[in-house]
């Protein structure tokens, strides 16, 4: 099981993000999730999933954002998981808080803690992702939007009033074909570091 504990930076000279977060991975884990997302203190969430695709979406999402320290715990969780994730208990909230922890003193704001070598492969390699997409242009963010939102790049170059060859080149510069190659690959690695024993 994965659990996210994600910290707003920040928090006390800023608006709270919390209910916005909240609402974000409500729509990235959609009506199947594990767990319901929630404020776990003042300026925290937390929720806990079984989906590794879901777990990477809420990482790179929150990470993008800026304003958010980003740990993921993989472990065993008593189960039944109970309504609230507050109340949850087992290895992967207590790694969970590991990896926030970490996070925080992390250029890339972002942890995993779990047992065995796997969850520090994931997090070595997330962490270049993250880097890699904390240096993207804002235009190489409109073109990344546009295309995962299901839009041709003929169809981005249309939205964005510029050819076809500039969109390719923005794709090329912001590393969207590494990082289309590279998410497939960390869902596996998420997946494996929760199946050891």
């Amino acid at each position: 099981m994965f659990v996210i504990t994600a910290d707003q930076r920040d928090s006390r000279s800023g608006d709270d993000l919390v209910p916005a977060a909240i609402d974000d991975v409500a729509r990235i884990t959609g009506p199947h999730a594990t767990s319901v997302a929630e404020r776990t203190a003042g300026d925290e969430l937390q929720v806990a999933d079984r989906d590794p695709a879901a777990v990477l979406s809420i990482a790179l999402h929150l990470t993008r954002l800026g304003s958010w320290s980003v740990g993921v715990g993989i472990g065993d969780v008593e189960t039944p998981l109970p309504a609230s994730v507050r109340a949850g208990r087992g290895e992967a909230f207590i790694h969970a808080r590991e990896a926030v922890e970490r996070a925080k003193r992390a250029t890339t704001r972002f942890a995993v803690t779990g047992d065995g070598e796997a969850p520090s492969d994931a997090e070595a390699l997330i962490r270049l992702l993250v880097e890699l997409r904390d240096r993207r242009s804002t235009e190489g963010w409109e073109v990344h939007d546009l295309l995962a939102d299901g839009l041709s790049q003929r169809d981005a170059a249309r939205r964005l009033g510029i050819s076809e060859g500039a969109v390719s080149l923005r794709a090329k510069v912001a590393a969207l074909r590494a990082e289309e190659s590279a998410v497939p690959a960390l869902v596996r690695m998420l997946d494996r570091a929760d199946r050891v024993p």
